[in-house]
């Protein structure tokens, strides 16, 4: 594994990724007596450190931004779809236009990660990215309102970030030691979390206030901070020279590695267990209704899991000390189900608002844990379709729990649904634990990056 040299200042970064020291960790002035002014607060607050490479910190910050106006445009495609057709049938089916190519061009994206230039796949695939908000913001411009066209944009829009996100995380590992990856990981998983929340509030004032146009392109302008983060990036070339172009074939090499590989195989396991099985978000409109009073409650409910998330970021400082990640991603999971179904019991809004947000705070360390164990323990030129995989799975997932609670509901209520799933996801998890020891026995200071046969080393 190699790391990126820091830069002094904010300078261009150029040339190779190259092996360096890790980013250190500051020294702190100390108390009488000689111990150090860090109280227990500062020992949860989240690690800052990989903040301190430029690359790094430039890439974290345009994540953020360009996330605050996805999610703008995450909200403002389907009402613009639903004022057009008056249909929630065609809202519905822009899931399955998202989720077609994120599936194809995910595994694809992440197998031609493994093969070139990351950054320059980075920066490519968030240019397509762009383009579908620009195109996005003509049509509104025009007002063509064409659905077939919004639709096709849609899918160029999803094709570019299936490819744009797993190159992403595959880049990260090259930047740093490992120490710090699982500190990188939480920064940008809280990050995201912010501006998934903040996205939703700045679209339903926008629409509310102006129009379609004005949405897309507050989307278009934030979103050049993340291609400024890509092209400030380093040459980030493959380590391994690898015999296979990045086809159809060479994804499922990267399938047949991991089918190979156990505890890489249960960390996407035991996330299709929390997410299709204990995901209680279909439930959100019927039990805000049903129980709490109405549409003010519906809003609170989406947003809890989100909310102990972010909350979750800010107080992870503890994540990077935790070397048995086997135990604690299974333990995480296990706290996420149970939660979840305790949330199911509640019959007053504030209570299940908290343990739905208990249960978003280990969600965040269990999506932590997985991402670290991946970029850590998979050997460079499996990375990126790895991370390819990580990016369906995790997409896949809640629209997978969305199916399993809603026809549950449909069958046994949506009480049953809701605490059914969580305590479902709590004891497989467990099992599954248990079913493959090696996930439980693992360990970052005994870990070693898995070799692949059909590389050289470059």
């Amino acid at each position: 594994m190699t790391e990126q040299q820091p830069t002094p200042g904010d300078g261009p970064d150029t040339g190779k990724a190259e092996a360096t020291d890790p980013v250190p960790e500051p020294e702190e002035p100390a108390r009488p007596g000689g111990t150090p002014r860090r109280g227990r607060l500062r020992g949860l607050a989240i690690d800052t450190r990989p903040l301190a490479l430029p690359a790094f910190r430039r890439l974290w910050l345009g994540q953020g931004v360009s996330f605050v106006g996805f999610q703008i445009t995450a909200v403002a495609v389907p009402v613009q779809v639903y004022d057009m057709t008056r249909s929630s049938f065609w809202v519905g089916a822009l899931g399955f236009v998202n989720l077609v190519p994120l599936i194809v061009f995910g595994l694809w994206g992440g197998a031609v990660a493994d093969h070139v230039d990351r950054r320059r796949l980075l920066f490519a695939a968030s240019c397509v990215m762009w383009a579908a908000t620009l195109l996005l913001l003509v049509q509104a411009l025009l007002g063509i309102e064409n659905l077939a066209l919004i639709m096709a944009v849609v899918a160029i829009q999803a094709t570019g970030f299936a490819v744009a996100s797993p190159t992403r995380s595959a880049i990260i590992p090259r930047l740093f030691d490992a120490r710090l990856v699982p500190a990188a990981n939480t920064l940008n998983f809280t990050i995201l979390q912010g501006s998934g929340l903040a996205g939703p509030l700045f679209a339903g004032v926008i629409l509310a206030h102006w129009n379609y146009a004005a949405a897309y392109a507050l989307d278009a302008v934030l979103f050049t901070v993340a291609l400024y983060a890509a092209l400030r990036l380093p040459s980030i070339p493959p380590l391994a020279v690898t015999r296979r172009a990045p086809g159809l074939r060479s994804v499922f090499d990267g399938l047949r590695f991991l089918s190979t590989q156990p505890v890489l195989m249960m960390s996407f396991v035991v996330d299709i267990i929390a997410m299709a099985i204990a995901m209680p978000r279909a439930l959100f409109p019927e039990v805000a209704e049903t129980r709490f009073g109405g549409e003010g409650a519906v809003g609170w409910l989406f947003a809890s899991i989100a909310i102990g998330a972010l909350l979750g970021g800010l107080l992870s400082g503890w994540i990077g000390r935790v070397h048995r990640q086997g135990i604690a991603l299974v333990a995480a999971i296990a706290i996420w189900g149970l939660a979840v179904a305790a949330a199911g019991l509640s019959h007053r809004l504030w209570p299940a608002v908290v343990l739905l947000a208990l249960g978003g705070a280990a969600d965040l360390v269990s999506a932590v844990f997985r991402q670290t164990m991946l970029q850590t323990y998979a050997p460079d030129e499996m990375r990126g379709r790895l991370q390819g995989v990580f990016t369906v799975v995790v997409a896949g997932g809640p629209r997978l729990g969305d199916v399993r609670a809603g026809a549950t509901a449909g069958l046994a209520g949506a009480t049953a649904s809701w605490v059914g799933g969580g305590l479902a996801c709590a004891v497989l998890v467990v099992i599954a634990g248990f079913a493959v020891p090696a996930l439980l026995r693992y360990d970052t200071r005994t870990a070693r990056t898995v070799p692949v046969e059909g590389s050289v080393q470059g």
